[in-house]
């Protein structure tokens, strides 16, 4: 797919200089900048765009408890700090939803950098702020599950600027993994097969998606994640784009089937529903036009394709 790398989170060319970590020079100096991250939301900057907030150090709210080396750009470093021990008192508490829209103000910085759940501004952050978040939230959330040696239950460590845990009671290491996930675009002619999973925000349907199984290919994935969920049978499958997907931490590969069948059998322990959408309902909900039904949010890989199967612009 020629413009794969325009989805969000894609397409930055980050330097991760992964070659530092653990030395000296991955070690925040005067001007570096920070990200600061807080129970899986981030500072944001409402002067600047509602962009990521970039905090030079040294300040008083970075923690040095808890920071990644994240990267390089010339001779600036950047990294994030963890905050999560923070309590804001007297303000909203995180409401636990699928789409949190609480914000919350730490005494440090003010009223014009509140702290935002990422999916409600992912599709506004340029690729770069775009990929130090998603890869800032993802490694805290593997440090934060991680806090015990899976193998002898010993407390661990974090070294390597955030990017190893190591077991000084057994001697074993640990690494931050990806789940891997297909999210497939599935055609029938001029229809494309839209699903609303159990939980979802009223009336948002998207593709069909589901995690890989040990041994398979991408195209065997994206044949039984289908059969399963729609009982739609999947013909010639192709590999369109991917995208980092910090929630918590997966790998999407978009890709790009083929009916072979069109009858839907759903299975309901997943999926509220499933349906065929033709391309002027689907452009109407783009547009949110549509009352029957709200596309996939901005910023995901399910937004990004969809767009790209109205504009005839998949390859």
């Amino acid at each position: 797919m020629r413009n794969a790398e325009r989805v969000t989170f894609g397409g930055s060319g980050l330097n991760r200089a992964s070659e530092l970590r653990g030395s000296a020079k991955a070690s925040p100096r005067e001007g570096d900048l920070f990200i600061i991250h807080w129970r899986g939301k981030f500072a944001v900057d409402l002067k600047n765009a509602c962009e990521l907030a970039l905090m030079k150090y040294p300040n008083k709210i970075i923690s040095n408890k808890q920071i990644i080396f994240l990267g390089r750009k010339k001779d600036v470093s950047y990294f994030a700090t963890d905050i999560s021990e923070w309590e804001p008192i007297g303000q909203d508490e995180i409401d636990g939803s699928f789409y949190d829209k609480t914000q919350q103000f730490h005494e440090f910085l003010g009223k014009d950098f509140p702290f935002w759940e990422l999916r409600s501004f992912m599709h506004l952050l340029t690729p770069r702020s775009a990929e130090l978040a998603s890869t800032a939230k993802s490694v805290f959330h593997w440090q934060n599950t991680s806090r015990f040696c899976s193998k002898c239950g010993q407390k661990v460590s974090i070294i390597e600027s955030g990017w190893q845990i190591n077991c000084e009671n057994c001697n074993s290491s640990s690494f931050p993994r990806i789940d891997p996930v297909v999210i497939m675009l599935i055609t029938n002619g001029p229809f494309v097969l839209l699903g609303r999973s159990i939980g979802w925000p009223d009336g948002m349907y998207s593709l069909l998606a589901g995690f890989m199984e040990p041994g398979e290919t991408l195209e065997a994935a994206v044949r039984r994640e289908a059969f399963e969920e729609s009982g739609i049978n999947v013909g010639a499958v192709q590999y369109l784009a991917s995208q980092p997907w910090a929630f918590p931490m997966s790998l999407m590969f978009g890709c790009y089937g083929e009916a072979k069948s069109k009858e839907i059998t759903i299975d309901h322990s997943e999926m509220e529903d499933i349906k065929w959408v033709n391309k002027h309902d689907l452009h109407m909900a783009m547009a949110g036009l549509e009352d029957s039904f709200k596309a996939a949010r901005p910023g995901s890989i399910a937004h990004f394709l969809l767009l790209n199967w109205l504009a005839d612009t998949l390859q």
